[in-house]
């Protein structure tokens, strides 16, 4: 059974490695799709996300990491996988979440499977990380030990 863990990452946090980590027992194969919206401005080009995540599960062979630039229900239907992993931090990522599961479930019958954040990593965002990056702080604490920035 194959689940898909989707987002910007950008970057890829300790939060987003937990889930990932977590979910993995449940999967015979887990792809992370790096979602590329070529309206949106990123502090990492997609190809430094795929290298950075794939250096962090290199050594797992249930773990694939790809980009796609389209719905992320049609990124499952080409990777057949039968779940969408997502992290909830938060009752303001829940409603989200929530929505975006409703709409892949009516659009291609796919379910959402929610894993609440570990509470050490419940304030750890991207966007967190890339504020304290652009005032240059050192945020080495909330990426996974591969990731150098």
């Amino acid at each position: 059974m194959t689940g898909i863990f989707t987002g910007s990452f950008d970057p890829f946090t300790i939060g987003h490695d937990d889930i990932v980590r977590r979910a993995l027992p449940l999967f015979d194969r887990i792809v992370i799709g790096i979602g590329v919206n070529e309206r949106k401005k990123y502090m990492f080009t997609s190809d430094e996300r795929m290298e950075q995540i794939s250096r962090i599960f290199a050594d797992e062979p249930k773990i694939e990491v790809k980009t796609y630039n389209d719905l992320t229900i049609d990124f499952a239907r080409r990777e057949k996988a039968s779940f969408i992993i997502k992290g909830v931090r938060s009752i303001k990522d829940f409603e989200y979440e929530r929505e975006q599961a409703d709409i892949n479930r009516q659009l291609g019958g796919i379910e959402t499977l929610l894993l609440y954040s570990d509470p050490r990593y419940s304030a750890v965002s991207s966007s967190l990380v890339r504020e304290l990056i652009h005032f240059g702080r050192d945020v080495s604490e909330f990426l996974p030990k591969k990731i150098m920035i």
